[in-house]
């Protein structure tokens, strides 16, 4: 099941640093959520508390409150793992397990649940995670070769293949196109269109025409100055985005005046 995000006053720390300032707002389940903005501006960092990964860097904290249907992610109860299990990410670089097979490196996440899989259910999640990556015809007959055999494309297809085999409600997306050539940027942008009618997909981009062509909102973030936090400048429909933005700084970024 799809998730709704909700997001309210997230303030992000690294150590004393206030890296992103005053973030609220509400991903809707089932579609797509770009972030675009210029470098350093806090995007990936945003997006990294959405499934709590921000706290793996020593010093990393945040204030405020990340709801998905209700539940507070940061609640002191709340398992930072089950929420990870839950929120799935893809990298900006396509990031295989080197040593492993690509149909190991699918059942990756599932193996680390510690569940133990007969070889037909094992099977099955295989080819309904590479189905669901559109990677399935392609690999079928060479599923026990290494993953990194893969060209770029197809591995970061392979990546998406992981993080859904564990049937995460909602997909998180750094830039996942940046280290790929442009027929695999239209396959990847393909499988977002397919995918979310299944999950609740966010994407972080430095691609204008990318968020422009794949989201269903976006949000555009910026820093006042150097050494300043980033803050969310406006999050609207990507149509009104694009064609009309409420602020001028949104404006000027898109129509490629700074940034």
């Amino acid at each position: 099941m799809a998730k709704s995000i909700t997001v309210d006053s997230l303030d992000i720390y690294y150590g004393d640093f206030l890296a992103v300032e005053g973030v609220t707002m509400t991903i809707k389940a089932r579609s797509v959520t770009a972030f675009i903005g210029p470098s350093g501006c806090g995007k990936s960092t945003f997006l990294r508390s959405l499934n709590r990964m921000h706290e793996v860097i020593p010093g990393a904290r945040v204030e405020g409150k990340v709801m998905v249907d209700g539940q507070s992610l940061y609640d002191a109860a709340v398992d930072p793992v089950a929420v990870r299990r839950q929120i799935g990410m893809v990298f900006q670089r396509p990031n295989p397990f080197p040593t492993m097979s690509i149909y190991d490196n699918v059942l990756a996440g599932n193996r680390l649940n510690a569940k133990k899989m007969k070889r037909a259910e094992a099977d099955d999640i295989v080819e309904r995670s590479l189905k669901g990556a559109n990677l399935w015809n392609e690999v079928k007959d060479r599923l026990n070769k290494p993953g990194m055999g893969l060209s770029g494309g197809q591995q970061q297809r392979l990546c998406i293949a992981r993080a859904i085999a564990v049937e995460p409600q909602v997909l998180l997306m750094d830039e996942p196109c940046s280290a790929l050539d442009p027929i695999s940027t239209s396959a990847i942008e393909d499988l977002i269109h397919e995918l979310k009618t299944e999950y609740t997909i966010v994407i972080v981009t430095h691609n204008m025409q990318q968020a422009a062509r794949v989201s269903d909102e976006t949000g555009f973030f910026n820093l006042k100055a150097a050494g300043q936090p980033g803050h969310l400048v406006e999050f609207n429909s990507t149509q009104k985005m694009f064609a009309n933005p409420d602020n001028e700084s949104t404006e000027a970024y898109i129509s490629g005046r700074f940034g």
